[in-house]
């Protein structure tokens, strides 16, 4: 009886093997309007030889990913009609860019090309040449690269398709391969497939749980609404229970749609295995219910046709216009390079100008407050910075002259009296006295001038090596003999100040004079008030606290010990008090002035003289050192120059297909 069934599955097998035959072949999988797309197709893939992506420009590209074993390598069999590499593990080992193109004659074209070379292959030996030039890119043993690999298929009824192939998704590494596997694997599938120009062609086996596919997972992150993935679904017949649920449902959202297929089997020809895939969709009872539109790898090959034309006339625009952006800008930074120097007197000339053109910008930033070239640099903003500087040192100097202490009020001038009393008469302040108090409190605050001018020149000195960073950036030897030179200036130039500052404490310490009438109207406010004092110290029913203008509330109550000499002590306190404030303006005033006639000099005269002698000195180099290009700036140009080729070379090649679509339209 199980001879008698097994007879009947037989014949069953047999009679539709013999329907299926009966079924018309697929035409081939070129199809007429190839002649359209294929000018398309070999300008994108030109641009692609060309290597415009360096430049940040996306193509349009197919990117075929898959879990590992998905099918992938059998889905490009079928398309291209040759054989690929096979076996255990992870074939596709670098990014495989497949060009098929369509042409009449009987015999194929094939060559891969990678590392700048160009090696002719055939049907017969193309899996083995694949498996060779991958190991010349990425090693023999079972790693990955992300540096391409292009095999050009030319071949009588292939469609003109180019797809990038990528790695088959594996998370655990097996013998030889390395422990990130999965983390190379996954980086450089995310770096084909985030592009919005790109398609994603995901190839997914019947046999598993579409949701849980890793490529499915990846192919979501970039694409969220499935608007630009295709599914093609392999292994059909080996799971065709349920299958029909599976691409109508789209539970993973696929936005292009799914395509079933069946891939050739064993020893099958591909003509064979097209007529076997269309009687195994027509016959099948279950298969056979799945839209004639959703099945088929011809069907796919139009199917990816069609998408890949309407992406490439989508893109063509953008791609033109962002080419002429890159090209102009890349321009534009090589004219403004500095110029490749050849000759001494161009040398001469170039540091010439260099210097006048730092001088120039000094001038606006340090005396004339102009501030265009660094406009939202406010470190550079100098004279307003400076003006800022000398308010916080008039505010330093105005607060180590306050009276910090109420309760001692006078005892430090009736000490000094005490101590500077002769015989005369008792009514007089001693200028002894006078001044050695002036003395102590000039010399309480000598500092704060001294710290103001280190702090002022050591921010002009950063805004000099700034401007000059600036200006000699393409010149690195020019560039080290100007902040050289710019450092021992300032360095000089800072030494003179301290000197000038020493000197006005010295001169505030020797003398007390003034002809400003201020000292006089301020020593006349204060002593309005000595009547009210007197009156408190003589007076003991009265509070001992008094307020007295200029020092607040003051206790006094201590001074009723001190009747001989309280009084000629309140004078001599507003006498000081009075000069003080001539004292602290002067120090303020002397320095302002002084900072500006400074930075004058070396702005306009001493700045220039140095860097010229520092440059042409025994340290500087010469002029001659000057015309070594730096190896930054060298690379720089060298990048920009093949970067303009580039896109030079692109242009015309996308002008020449804009020219051909405009004819045609």
């Amino acid at each position: 009886m199980a001879g008698s069934q097994n007879k009947r599955i037989k014949t069953g097998s047999q009679q539709q093997q013999k329907e299926a035959k009966a079924v018309p072949v697929h035409p081939p999988l070129m199809f007429s309007f190839n002649e359209r797309i294929r000018p398309l197709l070999d300008a994108v893939d030109k641009l692609r030889h060309l290597k415009v992506a360096q430049e940040g420009i996306q193509l349009p590209t197919i990117v075929v990913v898959g879990d590992q074993s998905a099918g992938k390598s059998s889905v490009l069999e079928s398309l291209a009609g040759i054989s690929l590499p096979r076996g255990q593990g992870i074939c596709t080992r670098v990014p495989l860019i497949m060009r098929l193109q369509h042409h009449p004659h009987a015999q194929p074209e094939l060559h891969l090309q990678y590392h700048g070379k160009t090696i002719p292959t055939d049907e017969t030996h193309i899996a083995e040449a694949i498996v060779s030039a991958t190991d010349e890119i990425a090693g023999n043993g079972k790693g990955i690269s992300n540096t391409p690999l292009t095999l050009v298929v030319k071949k009588r009824g292939v469609p003109d398709l180019t797809m990038v192939d990528l790695p088959g998704i594996t998370r655990v590494p097996v013998h030889g391969q390395p422990e990130d596997i999965y983390e190379q694997i996954s980086g450089i599938i995310m770096e084909y497939i985030k592009p919005e120009e790109s398609i994603i062609l995901n190839v997914l086996s019947a046999t598993v749980d579409f949701p849980t596919c890793e490529s499915i997972r990846m192919s979501q992150q970039v694409d969220k609404t499935g608007e630009r993935t295709l599914a093609v679904v392999t292994k059909s017949d080996k799971a065709p229970e349920g299958l029909l649920e599976k691409v109508t449902a789209d539970d993973v959202n696929i936005g292009l749609g799914y395509i079933c297929v069946r891939n050739r089997i064993g020893n099958e020809s591909y003509e064979e295995a097209r007529v076997e895939e269309a009687g195994l969709f027509q016959t099948h009872p279950l298969l056979s219910k799945i839209d004639e539109s959703m099945v088929g790898v011809p069907v796919l090959a139009q199917k990816l046709v069609q998408i890949q034309a309407t992406i490439i006339s989508k893109c063509l625009p953008d791609i033109v216009r962002k080419i002429n952006e890159k090209l102009n800008a890349s321009i534009s930074e090589l004219n403004k390079m500095p110029q490749n120097l050849s000759c001494v007197a161009e040398a001469m000339t170039t540091v010439m100008r260099i210097i006048g053109l730092s001088k120039e910008s000094l001038k606006k930033i340090l005396l004339r407050g102009e501030f265009d070239e660094y406009p939202d640099e406010k470190h550079m903003h100098c004279t307003a910075r400076l003006v800022e500087l000398l308010n916080q040192y008039s505010d330093e100097l105005q607060k180590s002259a306050e009276n910090k202490s109420t309760g001692n009020f006078l005892l430090e001038e009736i000490r000094v009296l005490n101590e500077t009393k002769g015989i005369g008469l008792p009514n007089f302040v001693p200028r002894t006295a006078f001044v050695m108090i002036l003395q102590k409190k000039v010399k309480e605050i000598s500092k704060t001038p001294v710290d103001f001018i280190a702090k002022v020149w050591d921010y002009i000195l950063s805004v000099v090596i700034s401007v000059f960073t600036n200006h000699c950036d393409s010149y690195p030897i020019l560039q080290a003999s100007t902040i050289r030179a710019a450092r021992n200036l300032i360095e000089k130039m800072k030494q003179k100040s301290f000197d000038h500052v020493m000197e006005i404490v010295e001169m505030e310490k020797l003398a007390d004079y003034t002809c400003s009438p201020e000292y006089m109207s301020e020593w006349g406010k204060l002593m309005a008030q000595q009547e009210v004092f007197m009156k408190v110290m003589n007076d003991t029913t009265m509070p001992s606290r008094i307020l007295i203008e200029g020092f607040g509330w003051i206790e006094v109550g201590h001074l009723r010990d001190y009747p001989s000499v309280r009084e000629q002590a309140f004078d001599m306190k507003m006498r000081i008090t009075a000069y003080w404030k001539v004292v602290l303006k002067r120090l303020v005033d002397s320095m302002a002035l002084h900072l500006l006639l400074s930075v004058q000099n070396l702005v306009n005269r001493d700045m220039e003289i140095e860097v010229v002698n520092e440059f042409m000195g025994p340290h500087g180099g010469g002029i001659e050192k000057i015309l070594d290009e730096s190896p930054a700036v060298a690379k720089k140009r060298e990048r920009l120059s093949k970067s303009i080729k580039l896109l030079k070379d692109s242009k015309d090649v996308v002008a020449e297909i804009m020219d051909r679509i405009t004819v045609e339209d």
